[in-house]
């Protein structure tokens, strides 16, 4: 087989994926669009509460979506903050400080964190819960902060791993110029490494995102019920979208509550395209301070 037909062929087979990928995506937010579209309406989010009463937690919603979006934030919000800063403390170390023998073997362990199911973390963040409820805090129950705790150790792995090959793949001559000019490698860090692999960096953090917002095994055992309404402190139980996706597509009654479920969908479809706008208007933002500083 010719050179050139190998090549093309290749081209043509990548295409054909690409294009079925995509008609995928865009046939399944058809889907929910379709279907979802005409529930979508400020009473399927604050029912008949005054939305400015619902947002100011002057009056409770009940019936609505508000108390399952709010929840939903909060949850991913509280797992970034803590998730970021550890993983990316040990994505550094990894790539710039560990030996290559421990190196290896501390790669291969977040290997495997990274595939192991959701739903074992789930049970490993309620047996953490009935511990520290037994043995420490007999008030403590599965609550906002064990499900943003829970979550967080599920994504380390793909924000450590990111952090550590988008540093470890820089050119040499980046890693050498600051240096060769008498920086330490503190500063070479901070003010060379790290910029120059932001863009690995914020990748990783925006798919932490996608995943906080999408699982659903971690938080059913951890905090999520079905009408808690906003969550008053971290240690209350909370509502959440995926949750409530959840228990609505298994145990609806009639056609308008699963109607209901799709306008959720695409609730929560809205707030992760937001937070990942949001996510690369930041890293575009870096980018320019960067660029430009003095």
């Amino acid at each position: 087989m010719k050179p050139d037909f190998s090549n093309r062929l290749f081209n043509y087979f990548s295409w054909g994926c690409s294009i079925l990928l995509i008609g995928a995506v865009l046939t399944i937010i058809s889907f929910l669009i379709a279907n979802g579209y005409n529930v979508l309406s400020l009473h399927l989010i604050f029912d008949d509460t005054r939305p400015l009463d619902a947002i100011f937690l002057k009056t409770q919603v009940f019936d609505g979506l508000f108390p399952a979006i709010a929840g939903t934030v909060f949850l991913i919000l509280l797992s970034i903050l803590f998730a970021v800063p550890i993983g990316l403390a040990t994505g550094i170390f990894l790539a710039e400080y560990c030996p290559p023998k421990i190196k290896r073997h501390f790669s291969l362990l977040f290997d495997i964190l990274a595939g192991i199911p959701s739903i074992v973390v789930g049970l490993f963040g309620f047996c953490v819960t009935l511990f520290l409820h037994h043995y420490f805090y007999s008030r403590l129950f599965p609550c906002l902060l064990i499900s943003a705790f829970s979550l967080a150790f599920l994504i380390l792995p793909y924000i450590i791993r990111t952090t550590q090959i988008s540093l470890e793949t820089l050119p040499l001559s980046v890693r050498l110029t600051a240096p060769g000019l008498g920086a330490t490698k503190l500063q070479n860090i901070f003010y060379v490494l790290l910029p120059s692999s932001l863009s690995g960096i914020l990748s990783g953090i925006i798919l932490s995102i996608g995943r906080c917002a999408e699982d659903t095994a971690v938080i059913m055992l951890t905090g999520a019920v079905a009408s808690a309404g906003i969550p008053r402190s971290v240690f209350s139980s909370f509502e959440a979208l995926p949750f409530y996706i959840y228990y609505i597509s298994s145990q609806y009654s009639d056609n308008s509550e699963l109607m209901k479920g799709y306008g959720a969908c695409l609730i929560l479809l809205f707030i992760c395209i937001t937070l990942f706008v949001l996510a690369h208007w930041i890293k575009k933002r870096l980018y320019q301070k960067i660029l430009y500083q003095p």
